[in-house]
């Protein structure tokens, strides 16, 4: 892959975009100080790069939740048996497969695996119990946390943008 360089108005498109990708190429061209052409040109340059991996809409909870229920979310620490490569990417397949896994993280050191679910309910989060764990006989323990409130949840990635740039 080669490289690809990034000034500061391309930091700010990035920083700008991960607020709100909603927002119009007209907004976002003026508040980077560049032309519409420009703006929407620099943001194709970013997709293509593959930095701009995907724009999906956040749904709001406690919303959701007064119109279907607030559901069951859950952090869970899996730890394998064996840890081979055929073995963690065996599992980590599987994981990232199931819809109700948001997240699937490889960790060291500690368990394998760290994982962010959410399902309707405790018999939603036990069918995943047993087509993830239970039914693998390379999982040795498994240690759920069920969240009892979301204090924070964000998903900007931190971009050295320097503030004295402007």
């Amino acid at each position: 892959m080669e490289s690809l360089a990034l000034d500061f108005t391309d930091l700010q498109l990035l920083n700008l975009l991960q607020t709100d990708s909603a927002q119009s190429n007209q907004s976002l061209a003026e508040q980077v100080h560049v032309s519409p052409p420009t703006c929407l040109r620099r943001v194709k340059r970013l997709q293509d790069a593959g930095l701009i991996e995907r724009q999906v809409a956040l749904l709001q909870p406690d919303r959701l939740a007064a119109i279907q229920g607030h559901g069951l979310s859950c952090i869970v620490e899996v730890s394998l048996d064996h840890q081979g490569a055929e073995h963690l990417d065996a599992f980590e397949a599987r994981a990232v497969a199931d819809g109700a896994v948001q997240q699937c993280w490889r960790v060291s050191p500690g368990p394998d695996f760290v994982l962010v679910a959410h399902t309707r309910d405790m018999p939603g989060y036990l069918a995943l119990s047993k087509r993830l764990f239970t039914g693998d006989a390379n999982v040795r323990n498994v240690k759920a946390f069920f969240a009892t409130r979301r204090a924070k949840f964000d998903t900007k990635v931190p971009l050295a943008i320097d503030q004295q740039a402007h």
